[in-house]
């Protein structure tokens, strides 16, 4: 077994007992009172109004999705620009071949950047971005005859 493997090792044993010495205490310390009033349906202070059983807006499902989607492509922009800023300082040493890698960099980052716009203006055009859609541009639903 090499260093680094008993190293990892060692240090993982002590993180899950550090994890599970500290549940068995709260377990140990805790007081064990249940009462009915315990166990109500809290909602931020609110009577639950209505079954828990309804049918889910898309709406916070798209926005949630969205919120994601963009928040982790940002989160991209960090190791680019940490990249981009060793070449350009590399550059300003005197590097020649490090100023080319910046300008690729640099193109590469406004190729991703643009490809994030036509994404955020697809959304935008489709209406995706709004909480409150008009329904102006929905079809009413056809008649159905009668029989």
């Amino acid at each position: 077994m090499t260093a680094l493997v008993a190293t990892v090792a060692v240090f993982m044993s002590v993180g899950l007992l550090f994890v599970l010495a500290n549940l068995l205490l709260g377990k140990l310390v805790r007081p064990n009172r249940p009462s009915v009033e315990k166990g109500e349906i809290y909602e931020c202070g609110e009577k639950p109004v209505g079954t828990a059983w309804i049918q889910f807006d898309l709406r916070f499902y798209v926005v949630a999705l969205l919120f994601v989607l963009f928040d982790v492509e940002i989160a991209f922009f960090f190791p680019w620009a940490v990249v981009f800023g060793e070449a350009t300082q590399a550059a300003d040493a005197g590097h020649p071949a490090a100023r080319s890698f910046a300008a690729f960099t640099f193109v590469e980052f406004l190729i991703f950047f643009g490809i994030l716009l036509v994404g955020f203006a697809y959304l935008w055009r489709r209406g995706d971005l709004e909480w409150v859609r008009s329904m102006s541009n929905e079809r009413p639903p056809s008649a159905t005859r009668g029989g």
